[in-house]
């Protein structure tokens, strides 16, 4: 721990956070893939499956709006620590001999896991901006970049674990080399996350988890639609089908998911370079606006194709590489803006306002992953998708513009 102490304080916050972030989020994207094959395994239709989820993504909706407020009284440390404790209950309520493994146990124990994930993540972007130097707009695109793709990274390599461990040590030994993993992760964080990371020097009323700005508040019902969009065919409706259509076995499903989402949290990483301006200004409303329309086309270029039967694995494989470039672009633009949005005494409200929206969206696309595939096929799935992704295009109409070539991200903090 000698290297932490030699950094200087706001590197090794940055650090801290980043470092609880990825060790959760491995967890989280093994967890899922282990319920996900796992159950799949044992018979359970793509409906069911998708129900398996319902309360993981409806906690996270209740967590980010009440997370927020949370947050701003009593510290991001402990909102953090507090989703790194919640998630090693998770996985432990999993322990249960196979016979106890009920549905309303794995839904209990996913509905922790989503109030963990949310506190967690919540805790993790808001923090960034109180840790970067006021005006740094440039540098601040880039550590959310690289904090969002690296997390989108690991939780692809988590894809893989969770198939790698399901293989080699069964349901119940993955779950429990999880648990004590993470449970070291959170002892380390207890003792070494700043005390008061994010409280908000005046105590808001709850009320206040409904933000006030206009930009905030249609930035998140643009991440609520660009969500939907891509869970309702990616989080059920895609693994079942490789399974199903392709023959694919549960190493070949988990590798390729893992890999679509390193890659996709790659792509994140670098979005600065895709979207800064000429003026080096950061991004702004035109940006959100353009990406969201280039991603709109491709859901419905792979729907057409697998209705003229056109080559299923090259239109679904491919289309899903072109999809991973433009919706990393989308996702890392959007994690950028909300926090350039967001007010700078109690960031942790306007950052969990918006991924409140950013769970219903994912808890939207969930449910419909699981009954339009199981009812009409992927086909119709991405075209719901497409018109998600138009919606959530309509929506950003309404961002703030940058007004000329020397005006700074703060003007539009304050819109």
């Amino acid at each position: 721990m000698q290297f932490l102490h030699n950094l200087s304080s706001p590197m090794r916050q940055y650090l801290l956070v980043t470092g609880n972030y990825w060790a959760f989020t491995l967890t989280d994207g093994a967890l899922r893939m282990l319920v996900l094959l796992h159950f799949h395994q044992l018979g359970y239709n793509p409906l069911q499956i998708a129900l398996l989820f319902l309360f993981y993504e409806f906690f996270g909706v209740v967590t980010n709006l009440v997370g927020g407020w949370l947050g701003a009284r009593i510290g991001l440390n402990r909102t953090m620590n507090l989703g790194l404790a919640l998630q090693v209950v998770a996985l432990s309520m999993l322990l249960v001999p196979s016979q106890y493994l009920s549905v309303p146990l794995v839904m209990a124990a996913q509905a922790l896991s989503g109030i963990a994930k949310d506190l967690n993540k919540m805790s993790a972007k808001s923090s960034i901006k109180l840790l970067v130097p006021d005006q740094a707009s440039g540098a601040l695109y880039r550590w959310i970049a690289l904090l969002t793709g690296s997390k989108n990274a690991l939780k692809g390599l988590g894809f893989f674990l969770g198939g790698a461990l399901l293989a080699a040590l069964g349901f119940q030994g993955a779950i429990a080399s999880m648990a004590i993993a993470l449970g070291i992760v959170w002892l380390i964080s207890l003792k070494y996350l700043k005390q008061d990371l994010g409280k908000a020097k005046a105590k808001s009323p709850f009320k206040d988890v409904f933000s006030k700005s206009p930009a905030v508040n249609i930035l998140s019902a643009a991440r609520l639609l660009l969500f939907a969009s891509r869970d309702v065919w990616f989080v059920i409706a895609l693994p079942v089908f490789l399974a199903s259509q392709f023959n694919w076995d549960h190493w070949q499903v988990g590798a390729f998911l893992a890999s679509w989402v390193i890659g996709y949290g790659i792509v994140q990483t670098q979005a600065p370079m895709f979207t800064t301006t000429r003026s080096s200004l950061p991004p702004d409303g035109r940006a959100a606006l353009f990406w969201a329309i280039a991603l709109a086309t491709v859901p419905v270029l792979i729907a057409i194709a697998l209705f003229k039967g056109v080559a299923p694995q090259i239109a679904v494989l491919g289309g899903l590489l072109i999809f991973a470039v433009i919706f990393a672009v989308n996702s890392s633009l959007h994690s950028y803006l909300i926090v350039a949005y967001a007010r700078e005494d109690g960031v942790s409200m306007d950052v969990g306002f918006y991924y409140m929206a950013n769970a219903t969206g994912r808890l939207l696309g969930t449910l419909l992953s699981g009954w339009v595939f199981q009812t009409k096929g992927l086909e119709a799935c991405l075209l719901i998708s497409s018109a998600f992704i138009l919606l959530a295009a309509l929506v950003s109409l309404g961002l703030p513009k940058h007004k000329s070539s020397s005006q700074e991200v703060g003007s539009l903090s304050r819109s």
